[in-house]
């Protein structure tokens, strides 16, 4: 144990003078929560929309004000050419729908009539919210307007759980920091081991007789007390920024958090042992962590949209896990029932990344 914690506090010493790892350790992380939580926005709104109106009634203006009065779309003026081929094409616009001229006189005599709508389908999600909500103001519509019966024998009540304002910072921001604590923690230990071999201090420890494990814990302790401290700055700030507070069980929380980044440092570690230099090592934490963490956890595409076999990849990705857990104890608050096996492959995962180090660390070791 003295030489493990001897291996942490010189860890510590030499995190503290180099100023860029500090700003890196600290200074990033909030930068890419500000980022994140301000910029990722899954809800489409603003969406540019064109309506051409050849009847130019009461009905029809009434149909335009129904459409602009979701505050989803807003209209978008076209002058020259076809306005709404035109304005598709060149992205102007992201939907036009054009009113026929037998619009107001087709309804009031009783007969069908047909609105054309075109919609720019190159964002297949946004084509969805664009043809959804117009179909919905369409019936909408009509049963203001008595062309369909308005009371069914079925009604549906909905209620919606957990987050019934629909405020997406709910959702992004615990994703968020299972993303920020992934790659900085693993980011700044990859770099740590890295530096010993570049610098050549790593000789020292091979002949010394410290052990791999004495290493790789005493190394892994000094940047999981770093990333402790890089936790309670990014949460508390993210609470204060977002209005983002506990709901659940804190204890999970505080035990996943212990265990994720207890991954993300080991991860790092592992990386390091593996690296050759500085740049291989932010490479691979850029591909391996940053790229998996942000696709590949269900932070913003679902799990389940994922085709096999690139769907077996997320099962042994921590931040999967630890996203579960942040949003279970920011939004759900289902507590241990919810999120143990979580815990669990979080805890199996981290003993596979110290294994896998030590023992490429053991092999490079002279013989005592």
């Amino acid at each position: 144990m003295k030489r493990i914690f001897a291996q942490c506090v010189k860890e510590i010493a030499q995190f503290r003078r180099d100023r860029l790892t500090l700003a890196l350790a600290f200074l990033l992380p909030f930068i890419t929560l500000v980022i994140f939580g301000f910029a990722i926005r899954l809800e489409s709104k603003d969406i540019p929309l064109i309506v051409q109106d050849f009847n130019h009634t009461n009905l029809s203006s009434s149909y335009i004000e129904r459409l602009y009065g979701t505050n989803q779309f807003v209209p978008k003026q076209w002058f020259g050419g076809n306005p709404t081929r035109d304005a598709i094409d060149k992205g102007i616009a992201k939907a036009a729908v054009i009113i026929p001229p037998e619009f107001s006189r087709d309804i009031q005599a009783g007969r069908s009539t047909n609105v054309q709508v075109l919609i720019d389908a190159t964002d297949v999600n946004n084509a969805r919210v664009i043809k959804n909500s117009i179909q919905r103001v369409t019936t909408f519509f009509m049963q203001e307007h008595g062309l369909i019966p308005t009371t069914n024998s079925i009604t549906a009540r909905m209620r919606l759980w957990f987050n019934p304002g629909r405020l997406e910072s709910l959702y992004i921001v615990p994703g968020v920091y299972g993303v920020v604590l992934w790659i900085f923690p693993s980011l700044l230990s990859a770099i740590a081991m890295v530096r010993e071999k570049e610098k050549g201090t790593i000789l020292q420890v091979y002949t010394s007789s410290i052990s791999a494990t004495e290493l790789l814990l005493g190394k892994g302790l000094a940047y999981l007390l770093i990333a402790i401290v890089e936790t309670l700055i990014v949460m508390v700030l993210g609470s204060i920024i977002f209005q983002v507070g506990i709901v659940g069980n804190p204890i999970t929380l505080l035990l996943g958090t212990l265990l994720f980044l207890t991954d993300s440092v080991l991860f790092g570690l592992l990386l390091g042992v593996r690296s050759s230099n500085q740049n291989a090592a932010v490479q691979g934490v850029s591909l391996v962590g940053f790229m998996t963490s942000l696709l590949l956890s269900g932070f913003i595409y679902p799990l389940n949209n994922i085709p096999f076999p690139l769907s077996l990849l997320p099962n042994v990705i921590p931040a999967r896990y630890y996203i579960d857990i942040t949003r279970d104890a920011f939004v759900r608050g289902t507590g241990f029932a919810g999120v143990w096996f979580d815990l669990l492959m979080l805890a199996v995962l981290g003993l596979v990344f110290f294994n896998v180090s030590r023992r490429a660390l053991s092999r490079m070791q002279l013989p005592s």
